[in-house]
């Protein structure tokens, strides 16, 4: 995975004001530092260590050569009724990489996240064209079946969502509709996914609790643990901190680093701090147009595209 520790310090070489860096939002307390991680940010203060994770459907084995590429998108156009949203994205996912989404309201980045998943299927008047292809699988087909999609592509929306349910069947909702398994075995998949959202040890004495009683934080993480409980190959996440705290901010932050380390994520952000802070790779959309995709480092230093500088540095959007 591509370095992302010091991108937000080298925002300067085009003018990107960066005072908040990646830790300004540290959960640091008067009388207490915590401590830093390999790249010198701070740990957020309730920080555990996680566990790996079950190997997702679609991830290749130990020794298996790694694709590379999770999503591939080519001549890829979408509408409201007459109204063109999107026009003929060309695009390649990496596997296993975080890719953020930026550009300014309106220009089409949630509309695009939200096909990869078919959640624009709700929308009678959405219509697409074009090639949108997980690990072989076309995924506007007819045929395809938009269940089965949803199981292998999860979504993390902007408000935290859960359901009027307990934390424990919130998370195990999703495993009792796909997959078949003895209690003891849901018992700890319900663990070890809450584990990997970080958020075990907070809610391991209440799991019997309402999920509508815990924080705006913590009920993000929990809707997290939710998609990951029945194993995804990608995770889309539209604005996942938007209606958050710093200190849920960081640490959802904290935990799509974590989590890169086993499933392919895109972000929709229009924090480009954050962008800088989690992703891989950068795409900039505007006006329903691809504009530029790269290296994040290279997007935040070196954009090939001056519209691409102008909305980094502030000057619209």
């Amino acid at each position: 995975m591509a370095i992302r520790s010091d991108i937000t310090q080298q925002h300067s070489k085009v003018s990107l004001n960066t005072s908040h860096d990646a830790r300004d939002h540290s959960m640091t307390t008067p009388n207490s530092t915590p401590p830093a991680d390999a790249h010198g940010h701070a740990a957020p203060a309730f920080a555990v260590a996680r566990p790996e994770v079950a190997r997702p459907a679609g991830h290749p084995a130990p020794g298996e050569a790694i694709p590379p590429t999770a999503i591939t998108v080519r001549n890829f156009s979408s509408w409201y009724g007459s109204f063109q949203a999107l026009h003929n994205l060309e695009l390649d996912v990496p596997f296993g990489e975080v890719t953020a989404l930026i550009g300014p309201s309106g220009c089409g980045k949630s509309t695009f996240l939200r096909w990869m998943n078919r959640m624009n299927d709700t929308i009678v008047s959405a219509r697409a064209e074009g090639t949108l292809d997980l690990h072989g699988t076309d995924l506007l087909a007819k045929a395809t079946d938009v269940v089965e999609l949803r199981r292998r592509v999860g979504m993390v929306f902007q408000k935290p969502n859960p359901f009027p349910k307990s934390i424990h069947d919130n998370v195990a909702f999703g495993p009792r509709l796909h997959r078949s398994m003895s209690s003891g075995d849901l018992e700890d998949l319900v663990e070890q996914s809450l584990r990997a959202a970080a958020l075990w040890n907070e809610v391991k004495d209440r799991l019997k609790a309402s999920a509508l009683g815990l924080s705006g934080g913590q009920q993000q993480r929990l809707c997290i643990a939710r998609a990951i409980a029945v194993g995804p190959e990608v995770l889309l996440m539209d604005e996942p901190c938007s209606a958050l705290d710093p200190r849920s901010t960081a640490a959802i932050e904290d935990l799509i680093s974590q989590l890169a380390e086993t499933y392919t994520i895109v972000i929709v952000t229009h924090n480009m701090q954050q962008a800088a802070r989690v992703s891989d790779r950068t795409a900039f959309f505007f006006e329903g147009r691809l504009v530029e995709c790269d290296e994040t480092e290279r997007i935040f230093t070196r954009p090939a595209n001056k519209q691409t500088e102008d909305y980094i540095t502030g000057r619209f959007g």
